[in-house]
């Protein structure tokens, strides 16, 4: 078992230009938190009332921003995660406080985005980190409404609404929701997509708190399992993290509900009392029973609140005088669940099956390796199983490295690496052989000797003499590569005539993609160096203004850090008192250092800042020569493979010059395009998304496409309801 934890606890507090600077202090450590109420002079004379509180937390959180809130609090318990330890953040305060806003964040806004996108973003970054690893990632996501369980992932085609009610139940293992769809998402957009797909179908309402009220609490569940790429061994861990969205707690006297909205706020003042009591509870180490079936909200939290987990609880607060009754009351929550302790440990279990097969795999190498003597004498015949995937691959790459020259040696442990050496020497040969043939089959036309049909026919043709010899040289540069002569005598060259003839023409043509293949490498070869040349020019122009922009936003960042700590000096010289000599400031070295250094940082702003106005131009220009390429290349092979297979040879003679047909005049039904390639697009992606960073392509990408389907359905829905009509 793991060692026991206290839970941590931080106070976020919601923004406002009404903040009671006199009641609400925060310590200097940026841990603790002090309340002063004024007493009630209504109680009269004799007034016992308390007016003084002061909480000791694990963080203050005040005018904090989205990405210190989640490095603050989630970061360490999303990557504990990896690990094999279970975690649970949990977002807890009064309505409309910024629980939502904390835990999902703004999803119209990268940079706003909150803590569960950006858990999201950090598993699969980890997982990318650990290529020894193959780790899997599902998730769920389960909505408790008036005591009621929902699976907010239901609507996706493939799952369908359940027919039987949704309920927990315990097993050893721990508590789990039968009925509760589980999504495989092996990419970061398809986790976001299932992200965006449950936020939609959350159950919200207005009220004059807050006018967007969660009415429901939602749990997001992302469950890992990772096993070893490098090890057979049959063990491996499993995690899961808890992302908990409260709905807030709400006195019915501020926030008016009424009718359907005030039964809601019934049951979730119900199950906040509960889950209150349940933290009492745990807190108190004589406590023998935990009431955590009072409500479906503890009871699925069970193994959250004082279990095998590292729990964080982020609780929201209002900075206004108006609300101080239930931001003390979110407070002494935080407090009593410091209280807390839970007893986080590595989840590890065994593949029963993969350790049977590694059993029977190790009983029965060390069979073969006790009857080596035996073989080595030729007295019996030793077999071994065939070597997984990973080792033929290790042995293939010694073989190259040694076949290279990098490698001087390969280590031999036994006989079937012996026996896999050798046969990775003839399948490195067989592909180099292969590698010859296909490099001399593009560059010319191969036939048997043995095959008389086929060199009648080029003989015919007039490509080869009657001794063997061929017919001319291609274009003068390299040697051609025919038939051989059927007598070679040593010394006896070849003869060579002066004429040319056209190859042979296939009687199918081939397809345009085999076929561009081959014209970019003959007819078509130097505008095809030209189109490369120009697309390396703009990828480069890409990369520099790339790098340029990435400057600019480091500069720009500096120089908000140096404004704010000259403006800083500026408030510390105004309250010291100012001095002047001569009608000029005086001032400090320091301040004087920072001036300086803004100066200087404003000026490679506006170096940085040509210099990328200058690369967009070029990449502009650019862009323009290689869309003329690409269309002259497409223009120059259309016309070269109608010339080439489409265009009978009867009527060859008529595009000769002075031919009543001239190239480029016969129509075509079909054109391969170059189009633009994954990485013109990226980077064309890249460079509108760039202030935010390349890390929010998939995030986007998710959200326009959840968008679009929901307003797909809502346009059919109406189709049908206008059809019905």
């Amino acid at each position: 078992m793991g060692t026991r934890k206290k839970v941590h606890a931080f106070v976020r507090v919601k923004p406002t230009d009404d903040f009671a600077h006199e009641m609400i202090r925060y310590g200097d450590d940026k841990r603790s938190i002090d309340i002063h109420l004024k007493k009630d002079i209504r109680r009269g004379v004799v007034n016992n009332q308390q007016i003084d509180w002061s909480f000791k937390l694990d963080g203050v959180l005040h005018d904090a921003s989205q990405d210190l809130v989640y490095e603050t609090v989630a970061k360490d318990v999303v990557s504990q995660a990896l690990n094999g330890y279970n975690g649970t953040i949990m977002c807890y305060g009064q309505t409309g406080a910024g629980k939502t806003y904390t835990m999902t964040g703004a999803t119209e806004n990268y940079k706003h985005r909150g803590i569960l996108p950006r858990a999201l973003q950090q598993v699969f970054r980890m997982i990318e980190e650990r290529p020894t690893h193959a780790i899997t990632v599902r998730v769920s996501y389960l909505e408790i409404y008036n005591e009621s369980l929902f699976d907010l992932l239901s609507t996706l085609p493939y799952v369908g609404p359940s027919v039987t009610p949704m309920t927990i139940v315990e097993n050893p293992q721990g508590v789990f929701i039968k009925g509760l769809s589980v999504h495989l998402t092996s990419q970061e957009e398809d986790a976001f997509s299932l992200l965006f797909e449950g936020e939609t179908n959350r159950i919200i309402a207005s009220h004059t708190m807050n006018k967007n009220s969660s009415r429901s609490h939602c749990i997001f569940t992302i469950y890992l399992e990772a096993h070893s790429r490098t090890l057979s061994e049959e063990k491996y861990i499993t995690s899961k993290i808890n992302l908990v969205d409260l709905a807030g707690s709400e006195r019915l006297g501020k926030s008016g509900s009424e009718g359907r909205v005030l039964k809601e706020a019934t049951y979730i003042n119900k199950s906040l009392s509960f889950l209150e009591q349940a933290i009492i509870a745990l807190g108190d180490q004589k406590r023998d029973h935990i009431p955590f079936r009072q409500c479906k909200l503890t009871h699925a939290l069970k193994d959250s609140l004082g279990g095998n987990c590292n729990m964080v609880l982020v609780t929201n607060i209002y900075g206004e005088a108006a609300q101080l009754e239930e931001t003390l009351s979110s407070l002494r929550f935080a407090s009593r669940m410091k209280l807390v302790t839970t007893e986080p440990a590595i989840n590890e279990k065994y593949d029963a099956e993969r350790m049977v097969k590694n059993l029977e795999k190790e009983l029965a190498l060390l069979k073969q390796e006790l009857a080596i003597h035996d073989s080595l004498t030729n007295r019996t015949f030793v077999t071994y199983e065939a070597m997984d995937e990973i080792q033929i691959a290790e042995i293939n790459s010694q073989v190259r490295r040694y076949l290279e020259g990098t490698l001087d040696e390969i280590d031999i442990i036994n006989l079937r690496q012996i026996k896999e050496v050798f046969n990775q020497f003839r399948v490195v040969l067989s592909q180099q052989e292969q590698e010859v043939e296909s490099t001399l089959r593009r560059k010319y036309t191969l036939i048997d000797r043995n095959d008389f049909a086929a060199i009648s026919a080029v003989q015919k043709a007039g490509l080869v003499d009657v001794d063997g010899h061929l017919v001319g040289e291609p274009e003068g540069q390299n040697f051609g590569l025919g038939v051989a002569p059927f007598s070679t005598k040593p010394g006896k060259k070849a003869k060579s005539k002066k004429t040319f003839k056209e190859p042979l023409r296939p009687d199918t043509p081939p397809s345009k993609p085999v076929a561009f293949e081959e014209f970019k490498n003959e007819r078509g070869s130097e505008i095809n160096r030209i189109f490369k040349e120009n697309k390396s020019i703009l990828n480069e122009r890409r990369k520099r203004a790339s790098e340029t922009t990435q400057r600019i936003n480091a500069i720009k960042r500096e120089i908000d850090v140096t404004k704010e700590a000259l403006d800083f000096q500026k408030s510390l010289r105004e309250k010291q008192g100012e001095y002047e000599n001569k009608g000029l400031m005086i001032i400090d070295e320091e301040e004087f250092l920072l001036i300086l250094k803004l100066k200087d940082l404003k000026k490679q702003y506006r170096s940085e800042y040509q210099d990328l106005r200058d690369l967009r131009a070029e990449i502009q220009y650019c862009q323009h020569l290689v869309d003329q390429c690409r269309h002259r290349l497409l223009m120059e092979f259309d016309i070269w493979y109608n010339e080439s297979f489409v265009i009978p040879e009867d009527m060859q003679m008529a595009l000769k010059p002075g031919g009543s047909i001239r190239p480029g005049m016969v129509p075509v039904n079909r054109i391969v395009s170059l189009g633009e390639d994954d990485q013109d697009k990226f980077s064309q992606l890249q460079q509108r998304v760039l202030p935010e960073g390349p890390d929010s392509i998939s995030f986007y990408n998710a959200k326009v496409k959840t968008e679009q389907k929901h307003n797909y359905l809502k346009t059919m829905m109406g189709l049908q309801q206008a059809h019905r009509k």
